[in-house]
């Protein structure tokens, strides 16, 4: 599809896109969203914690599943803020915690990273087999974005049920996000990334001393220290750079037969230009690729309730399940 003009135009300070990145999650509380927590036990002995918000109707027969970034959680002031939007417009919604994500560390070593497809599958045949919705439609932001678009377009038969999909900040290229994301200008993200994956590497290390060590933890540096020492070896991957390459949505773009947006700012500066999928947009009436000038990473501030990447996620889960 031709690329979609965004008419996204926030007021000047929020033109800035660290200002769009980080004021949402310093000063944004949303605290009328109430959410219940429903455990999935997984095949592999695992599980994962999924918290559920509710619209008023009785007999509402769609529900999103909404996907959280790295490290967060189905708490993060950006879920809330769509669950909240699309439960006042008639959506139940499924609020994800990737595996270690939902304040209880995991059974097994292993925990989440950007290509868990697999558990995204999982948790969609549970709410087929255990509910009756014939609309489900997904939203992931930053990582969970990724996940989101690597589900859609690997090789699986997908339940009709799936009738829409959004991506926000999506980092289609792994590698070519880490990369932006070293720069100096966002030292200031990439150390506070560090901190709290190491302080998860810590955790796990409490549950399973044979497998890492608090030397090997404390000595990472960078992102990729990270993936090297636990994403990758802890997914089966051989190193960072497999994870990166074998994990990256950009692949699987051409194969999305769903309708599904990806919303990526112009601005945001943990994305670099392998992320923003122009060629691949154009080239699959299924993609649509919007990408505003502004909104940071996950940001897109509007005045009152409902921010841009909410108003853009209801309306095109809207239109495309008619």
């Amino acid at each position: 599809m031709p690329l979609l003009q965004s008419n996204y135009t926030p007021t000047f300070l929020f033109k800035n896109g660290h200002v769009s990145t980080i004021f949402p999650n310093v000063f944004r509380k949303i605290k009328d969203v109430t959410q219940k927590r429903e455990r999935i036990e997984l095949h592999d002995g695992d599980f994962i914690d999924i918290d559920w918000s509710y619209t008023i109707s009785k007999t509402v027969k769609k529900v999103a599943i909404i996907v959280h970034g790295l490290e967060g959680n189905a708490q993060r002031q950006y879920i809330l803020g769509t669950a909240r939007h699309l439960n006042h417009n008639n959506w139940d919604v499924i609020a994800v915690n990737l595996r270690n994500c939902s304040g209880e560390v995991n059974r097994l070593y292993r925990s989440y990273n950007a290509g868990v497809s697999e558990d995204i599958d999982q948790i969609i045949n549970h709410v087929i087999s255990k509910y009756s919705y014939t609309n489900i439609s997904l939203c992931g932001f930053s990582l969970g974005g990724n996940i989101i678009l690597k589900y859609l377009g690997e090789d699986r038969q997908l339940a009709t049920q799936i009738k829409a999909a959004t991506a926000i900040s999506a980092p289609c290229d792994l590698h070519d996000s880490l990369l932006a994301i070293n720069k100096t200008k966002n030292i200031i993200y990439e150390k506070r990334f560090i901190r709290h994956l190491k302080e998860k590497l810590l955790e796990r290390q409490n549950v399973f001393p044979d497998k890492i060590t608090v030397e090997e933890i404390t000595t990472c540096k960078s992102l990729m220290d990270i993936d090297n020492l636990y994403t990758s070896k802890a997914h089966g991957y051989k190193d960072a750079i497999d994870y990166y390459t074998k994990c990256s949505s950009l692949q699987f773009l051409k194969n999305i037969k769903v309708p599904t947006l990806v919303l990526n700012a112009k601005n945001d500066s943990f994305l670099g230009d392998q992320c923003y999928p122009i060629d691949e947009a154009k080239k699959n009436d299924h993609l649509f690729l919007e990408i505003p000038d502004y909104g940071g990473h996950v940001g897109f501030y509007l005045p009152g309730k409902a921010y841009y990447n909410e108003q853009r996620t209801l309306d095109f889960f809207e239109k495309q399940g008619r």
